[in-house]
């Protein structure tokens, strides 16, 4: 599977969002990972659809929108609109995932199924023929600059084996919390292959911090 590099905006200086943006895209990173909090099913807001309406218009870098957000059906032809390429949602928030998961395909989006820390990996499996990722949380979801829970990683594991048992190999792991240089290459051999990193590469000099990831691919 190709590497991916999705650097979340969510640590980004949102004084000159679109400058941070364009020195991600110049660094080589392919998915812009966006990340929407309501306050409810975590416990920051964050920011929606006018930030995200804002900066499609001046990036094509694919728009990984990640819905932290209770009843996400109600808004995902929104995000669609607004210029998402792949909407995850998470797994604990769905009355009816099969159904809020074929809605996302139907838009013409990538379909994206999260999951917490403490949620255990077999709750996806009944889903991983809808999907095109799934995403792992390695930190409580909500805040930026936590570190690595690397008891998550044995779901990695666990995760990329079910799809291979399924013939699967087309689905995206994304792994999503406290990456950086030191964790990057725990989560890249337990089977992840789109990486989010924040303030891992917001911070200081972001094109050197892009590359320096990238550079574990």
């Amino acid at each position: 599977m190709k590497r991916i590099l999705a650097p979340s905006i969510l640590s980004s200086d949102f004084s000159r969002l679109g400058e941070d943006i364009q020195a991600v895209v110049d660094a080589g990173a392919e998915y812009l990972h966006i990340d929407v909090m309501d306050g409810i099913f975590v416990p920051t807001i964050s920011f929606g659809m006018p930030i995200i309406a804002s900066i499609r218009k001046c990036t094509d870098i694919v728009f990984d929108v990640h819905l932290m957000i209770t009843k996400p059906e109600r808004y995902i032809k929104t995000f669609k609109d607004l210029g998402a390429d792949v909407i995850s949602v998470h797994i604990e928030t769905l009355d009816d995932p099969e159904k809020t998961l074929k809605e996302i395909k139907a838009l013409g989006a990538k379909v994206g199924l999260a999951l917490n820390p403490e949620t255990i990996i077999e709750n996806v499996f009944p889903y991983l023929e809808l999907v095109d990722m799934v995403m792992v949380m390695t930190v409580e979801p909500g805040i930026g600059g936590q570190k690595y829970i690397h008891e998550c990683t044995p779901k990695i594991v666990a995760l990329k084996e079910e799809l291979t048992k399924r013939g699967l190999t087309n689905v995206d792991i994304e792994v999503d919390g406290g990456i950086c240089v030191d964790t990057i290459d725990e989560a890249l051999n337990a089977g992840a292959n789109v990486i989010v990193a924040g303030s891992a590469v917001f911070k200081d000099d972001i094109t050197a911090n892009a590359k320096a990831i990238m550079a574990h691919f």
